[in-house]
């Protein structure tokens, strides 16, 4: 269970004006139209993802939830990219608001969009709650979702990567956004090879370590907690790994989640 908390690693960007909705719906990589918060993502125009963002529109008003650590490179980009706009785009004050998780009832509250058994996300009045603890990470790692600083980072992976194409983060037939012509043409040719998988081991994961199947390279080690990660792994190479895929001799034992509707074949020596 995630005890509700606000969380240090997450800011806010507040959006105000006229057509702010469309601007968005312009950049990012799903419809912000929806009735609800969207989880979705900026891309370069290689396609690679340089910010994942949870936006929520509330009235006038929408509110940006973004990794703590990109929110000032976004603030840049979305100011670069208004051109004549006539809407407001600034940092929410940190004293004021925050990101929340778990919170139900409290500020403007939603279930996250990612997946349903992440439960409830808020922005909400930052005296509200107490600052998160690893209770969040261990749910979010446990059913394999990638955080934006531990694992995405920015510019670095591509969408289907991340899974953002299995997690409500991409829409394939709205119209064009930075980036789209490379999320198309790998969407409709299958040929994302990489993808962000939880793993189990006993003993510690180092993050960054290579994991290995004997002399093959398979993929790379990233966040972790309590014996519980998430890797970034070949899927062709992990499909023929006849030796225990290893990161720095921890041994590794991959879980395909539920919601990965993709075909993904864990071997007996990497299960």
């Amino acid at each position: 269970m995630i005890i509700p908390q606000t969380r240090p690693d997450r800011a806010v960007i507040r959006l105000a004006g006229e057509a702010v909705l469309g601007f968005l719906n312009n950049l990012l990589t799903v419809n912000v139209f929806a009735a609800t918060p969207v989880y979705g993502a900026l891309l370069s125009p290689q396609g690679k993802i340089l910010h994942d963002v949870f936006v929520v529109p509330d009235g006038d008003v929408v509110w940006i939830d973004v990794a703590k650590e990109q929110a000032a490179a976004l603030l840049q980009r979305l100011i670069l990219y208004r051109l004549r706009g006539k809407f407001e785009i600034a940092h929410a004050p940190h004293k004021e608001v925050a990101v929340s998780a778990a919170a139900d009832l409290m500020g403007i509250s939603y279930v996250d969009p990612r997946h349903a058994a992440m439960g409830r996300r808020a922005i909400v009045d930052v005296a509200t709650l107490p600052s998160g603890d690893a209770a969040y990470d261990k749910a979010r790692l446990a059913l394999g979702l990638a955080d934006s600083t531990a694992d995405i980072g920015s510019g670095q992976l591509f969408v289907h990567e991340a899974n953002l194409d299995l997690l409500n983060g991409v829409v394939f037939n709205k119209g064009c956004y930075v980036g789209q012509e490379v999320v198309a043409r790998s969407h409709h040719r299958s040929s994302a090879r990489n993808r962000i998988v939880p793993v189990r081991f006993t003993g510690p994961a180092i993050k960054g370590s290579a994991i290995v199947s004997g002399e093959t390279r398979v993929g790379d080690m990233l966040s972790s907690y309590n014996g519980q990660g998430l890797a970034l792994l070949r899927l062709d190479r992990l499909a023929e790994a006849k030796a225990p895929l290893l990161a720095q001799a921890v041994r590794l034992h991959v879980q395909k989640p539920a919601w990965m509707s993709i075909e993904m074949t864990v071997p007996e020596v990497a299960a």
